[in-house]
């Protein structure tokens, strides 16, 4: 039965707080490339049989990707797909509360939480990871896949296997920095999911 094991990318190297989104240049922290490493070897030790390593175009889910394919001995395929999510407040620096939200700017693109209006909408977000995933559980149908994205397409790819509500607290969501989310296929539909956290040892700068 084949297994797609989600992974979020590790820390970012983001001195100045930017909210980065899909923007080029931000890469992993010196503790980022450890959780990297925690990952890759946390799957040789369990014995895991990863068969293909398929990331995100974005630099830090790259990098994220690079130990775990030397440990395998393969290389990594880029999949738009699994990409960050759109977001309008891109460039912008991170909010610190609501405060950081009452302009008229900000109130417009907050207008419909539902969609939200702010960026690509949830279902859009949906519809292109599990395309990416089901893809990836029929190319290597006897083998696991590990596929590096992000932390909000992987939390809607999961709420939709769960069939909880696409409407969440952002705080709230369990897909820590490194994260595995592993979904089981039979064929190309999913029968199972775990999560773990093989690099949640690793402090992170504040």
């Amino acid at each position: 039965m084949p297994v797609v094991h989600l992974l979020r990318h590790g820390h970012v190297y983001n001195p100045d707080k930017i909210l980065y989104g899909r923007l080029p240049g931000f890469h992993l922290s010196e503790a980022g490339r450890r959780m990297a490493q925690a990952v890759a070897d946390d799957l040789l030790a369990r014995n895991v049989d990863i068969r293909r390593v398929v990331a995100s175009p974005l630099q830090r889910a790259q990098e994220t990707a690079g130990p775990i394919a030397e440990a395998f001995g393969l290389s990594i395929d880029t999949e738009p797909r699994i990409i960050e999510a759109g977001n309008d407040f891109a460039g912008g620096p991170l909010p610190s509360g609501p405060k950081d939200l009452l302009n008229l700017k900000a109130l417009w693109m907050l207008r419909n939480p539902l969609r939200p209006s702010w960026g690509e909408p949830y279902k859009e977000q949906t519809a292109r990871m599990w395309a990416a995933m089901r893809d990836a559980a029929a190319a290597t149908p006897e083998g696991e896949t590990i596929m590096v994205s992000h932390q909000l397409p992987i939390w809607v790819a999961r709420s939709t296997f769960e069939h909880r509500s696409l409407i969440h607290d952002p705080r709230k969501r369990e897909c820590g920095l490194a994260s595995l989310t592993s979904f089981t296929f039979e064929g190309t539909e999913p029968v199972g999911m775990e999560y773990r956290e093989p690099a949640a040892h690793i402090e992170v700068p504040r």
